[in-house]
Formats: structure tokens, sequence, C-alpha cells
């Protein structure tokens, strides 16, 4: 059965708090690994380990950690995997007014205003930020309210000054369509994350959400920016890193488990989306795991 949507998170901080702080381990896992969206905007860092994420359109896999900035109504998956060796998870979500209505419309507040713009498409962070935001994050387990509050306009302030960062979707992709464009993407996405080891068709997705082959066409790369055949191979691609790099099964295994049923093409399409052949991937993924 397909889930028709996304699922709506309700996000309540704790009495007295004005945002939500969260931190996940061995002992405590994050089990909300389906793709879900709210109005919050969230922080995530990942302590080691590798996975695969969605965040919007985007879909990539991510190796040694991971620190992400989520944006209001930004639907995504879940990023930590028990298999994969991630250490510890650290979350803070916290509404755009969280301060009140105007705190961050003033001037000195103008560039985590234009930190939380670019959030709209999902930020990734690396090198330096990735590592010295990810300690203070954790930090903030032994701090008083207060004191968390001030690390995190801190933090925010940090990410707002870095320029080791990506946005994750170009051009924005977040649930401000209306509703009726919400419903049938969120058709065609959680169909492509349970079906893309299979062959899926334009007219077989066309007709799910009741449109022509050129409309539906026209409409996905309206919304994602991207080709719907490119979305998909991107999700195979992507299963693939995740195969290379955690299973000790040959390449062409990994190009039929990840959908292709062309081994040259798998090829051809991997370097293409890489900059590397798989078993160059597979080695390069070696030392940095080790």
């Amino acid at each position: 059965m397909i889930q028709q949507k996304p699922t709506f998170e309700a996000i309540a901080p704790d009495f007295g708090n004005s945002f939500t702080y969260q931190k996940f381990d061995e002992y405590k896992l994050n089990k909300n690994n389906v793709w879900h969206y709210h109005p919050e905007i969230e922080l995530v860092y990942v302590n080691g380990g590798a996975g695969k994420r969605q965040i919007g359109s985007h879909v990539s896999y991510y190796t040694n950690g991971d620190l992400i900035l989520i944006g209001s109504n930004l639907p995504h998956c879940g990023l930590t995997d028990k298999l994969t060796g991630n250490k510890k998870e650290t979350v803070i979500q916290m509404k755009l007014d969280f301060l009140g209505n105007d705190f961050f419309n003033i001037p000195e507040m103008k560039h985590i205003q234009s930190l939380f713009t670019l959030a709209a498409g999902g930020i990734a962070f690396s090198g330096k930020t990735k590592r010295n935001i990810g300690d203070k994050m954790e930090v903030l387990e032994y701090q008083t309210d207060f004191q968390r509050l001030l690390s995190i306009l801190n933090i925010l302030n940090e990410l707002a000054s870095s320029e080791e960062y990506k946005v994750l979707n170009a051009a924005g992709f977040s649930l401000k369509t209306e509703v009726k464009d919400n419903d049938r993407i969120n058709v065609v996405f959680n169909h492509v994350k349970q079906h893309y080891k299979e062959d899926i068709s334009l007219d077989e997705m066309a007709d799910m959400v009741s449109m022509t082959v050129p409309s539906f066409c026209r409409y996905f790369k309206k919304i994602t920016n991207k080709t719907f055949v490119q979305f998909v191979n991107e999700c195979r691609l992507v299963h693939a890193s995740k195969l290379l790099a955690e299973q000790p099964i040959s390449i062409t295994e990994v190009c039929f488990e990840s959908g292709f049923n062309n081994f040259s093409h798998f090829n051809k399409s991997f370097k293409a989306f890489t900059g590397r052949n798989p078993s160059e991937y597979r080695n390069e993924l070696k030392k940095v795991m080790t």
C-alpha cells in the first residue's frame, strides 16, 4: 500500500522551552526514519558512520557523519542507520519565530535570516564546520536551558558565516505548493522509494497521479528541477553507493541489486554521478572508513 504523503510530525518542545533538543545513540535510537515534514527548522548532526539521505528531491549517500540544516516544511527521511556505524545523532528543532516574530529581523540577525532562506533547499555542511559545530551540538547535553539558547544562536551564527556548505535542492523544495501538488509528488516519491529496484514506467506513474505522460513530465520537472528518469536513476545510484560501501558483494551484483539491468550503462551512469567508476569509489571509501 502506497503512503499517500509524508507524515506531518507535530513537535512540542518540553515545558519551559522554545526549541527541541534530542540526542540519540545505540541505547536510544531515532526511529523516525519515514519521509516526514514539519514547520520547524531542523539541524541534525550525525557523529560518524554513513548512510543514505533524502532531503526534498535530493538523494545522496554520506560518509564520516553528516551535518544538515533542513528548512521549514522540507520533507526528509531520517539520516541514521544502525547498520552503518553511526555513533550518535543530535537534533535541534525550532520554529522560525521561536524567539518572537521580529527577533531575526533585527540587523544583528541578518546573516542568520539569510541562512534560514537558504535552508529552504536543505544545506549540507562539511570540513571544519561539520566537526566544530558537531562538537558544540553534543556539548548542549550538559548545558542549562539558557546556556543552550545562547549556544544555539552562536551555532546558527557560525553556520551563517561558513563557506563549507552545499545547498541540496538549488531551486528549493518545500510544501508550499497547492495541496493537490503535495499529494501528487508525495505519491511519486514514496512509490520510487519503495520500487526503485523495479522497472518504473512513465505511463505507470502518470496514471497513478491521474495525468497524461507529457503533463506528468512537465509537472515533475517544475516541482523538482529534475526529469523523472533522472530522479529514479539518482535513487538507484545512491543505493549502489551504499551497497559498494557496506556490502562485500561484486560490482555486478551491486548493479542488478540497484535496479540497473545493463552493466555498461550502470558503470557509465555511476561515473557521471560520482566522478569515479564503481571500483574506484569502493577503494576510496575503504580508505575513508579506515
